[in-house]
């Protein structure tokens, strides 16, 4: 099968695997939490003004206001949930899924009247349909500059919407023809708030390309990988067989529970033990990609120390929090004491390091040299992982979070409108 074919297939399947599912319940949480504690960042307020002024028909439900046609909620709720950076991360092609299809998969699920449980299975097959692509757009792909929750997002999201509107086959096809000549995002956005409405142009399109499908525009037979399609003209590399696998890759997600770039967190997890503690120098290893994307050296607000491994692991060594979203203020980067530490780390990539390894060598204050390591890819187990995410939930959103838990774990029980109202009530 191509990925062509594997997106077709993902559209009308019916037996998700459970595991898959019962994670997608956890992103859905996860998304829900990191949107509402974004509603009232100024790129939120701003895409909410820009897009309630288009008007037409209020539909579906809006992070922090009320409702709007399909399309405009779709790129609010992504622009919204990414407003913070605190969503979650598929490092096998590096993209945030839950912000590019949860919100076109809800849009779409209020529009059609479907149960909460047909979004999470839009939401899931469309995740899985984004990796797919991803893998087969390749690194050199995102290390030109590409944003693969833009790009890759896109496309999920335009599977998540072709589910939920029942598109045939033929339909479905030209979707994804017409998802070709729309998808874009660059990693150049990044540190702006160009970055979040990326997320939120990813769940527009999902929105607008199945629509105009189900209208009857056509497109190519091929828009993802025939001739000249998006693949051939985004990337460089044969389709990789990872992106034939026949398991769901979705489950392998991982959750922030910093709020910064998710390529730091491994430096985070490596030094919180050593924390806090005076040093002489930190020279971090860490993956090569990482280094046009996370190493700001001198940052100059609250969003690039997001993005500054040297910031990032001065807060960390004196014993600051990175969890909060209220820490990373424009004031945190003129921070003297944090820049005197900044500039004792030096970051090399490392070749044989994967994305979600870091490996720090310590030099104190004493002499004393020490190396600390850490691998995001060491599985945590379900409950743990659930408890974790509730407890970020707490610090973010409050006694909010207990509803948010409550309603997804009785989400057999909801409709999408049910979902949205979740979204927009006080």
């Amino acid at each position: 099968m191509t990925t062509l074919d594997i997106l077709l297939f993902l559209v009308t399947q019916k037996d998700l695997p459970s595991n898959a599912r019962a994670t997608a319940r956890l992103s859905l949480f996860d998304w829900m939490t990191c949107g509402l504690a974004g509603v009232d960042e100024p790129v939120a307020q701003a895409v909410r003004t820009t897009l309630a002024a288009e008007g037409g028909h209020p539909v579906a439900a809006v992070m922090g206001a009320q409702r709007l046609p399909p399309r405009a909620a779709a790129m609010a709720n992504g622009t919204i949930s990414h407003a913070l950076d605190y969503d979650d991360t598929h490092f096998a092609h590096v993209g945030h899924l839950s912000v590019g299809v949860y919100p076109a998969a809800l849009a779409a699920g209020e529009e059609m009247g479907a149960s909460a449980t047909d979004v999470l299975d839009a939401f899931l097959v469309g995740a899985e349909a984004a990796i797919r692509v991803g893998l087969h757009l390749g690194r050199a792909h995102y290390d030109r500059g590409f944003h693969q929750t833009a790009t890759a997002g896109a496309f999920g999201a335009t599977i998540a919407v072709a589910r939920l509107y029942g598109l045939t086959p033929d339909q479905t096809r030209a979707a994804i023809g017409l998802c070709a000549t729309r998808a874009s995002g660059l990693k150049s956005q990044f540190g702006t708030m160009g970055k979040p409405l990326n997320a939120g142009i990813a769940a527009a399109n999902g929105i607008e390309c199945a629509a105009f499908a189900r209208a009857g525009i056509t497109s190519a037979d091929d828009g993802l990988a025939g001739p000249q399609g998006f693949i051939p003209t985004h990337a460089d590399a044969p389709e990789p067989a990872a992106a034939q696998s026949d398991r769901f890759l979705f489950p392998d997600i991982r959750y922030k529970l910093h709020a910064c770039c998710h390529g730091t967190h491994a430096m985070i997890e490596a030094l919180r033990p050593l924390a806090p503690a005076q040093i002489a120098a930190l020279h971090l290893r860490t993956s090569p990609r990482w280094l046009t994307v996370c190493d700001i050296k001198e940052p100059r607000t609250g969003l690039e120390v997001k993005f500054s491994y040297a910031w990032l692991a001065a807060m960390v060594l004196a014993g600051m929090s990175t969890a909060s979203d209220r820490a990373y203020t424009d004031a945190l980067a003129m921070d003297a004491a944090l820049a005197a530490v900044a500039r004792r780390v030096t970051v090399t990539g490392d070749p044989t390091l994967t994305d979600m390894q870091a490996v720090a060598e310590i030099t104190f204050a004493s002499g004393e040299i020490r190396t600390s390591a850490h691998d995001l890819a060491a599985p945590i187990p379900h409950d743990v992982l659930a408890a974790s995410l509730q407890a970020k939930a707490q610090a973010l959103i409050g006694p909010r979070a207990d509803m948010l838990w409550q309603a997804v774990a009785q989400i057999d029980r909801l409709s999408a409108r049910d979902l949205g109202t979740l979204l927009v009530a006080s």
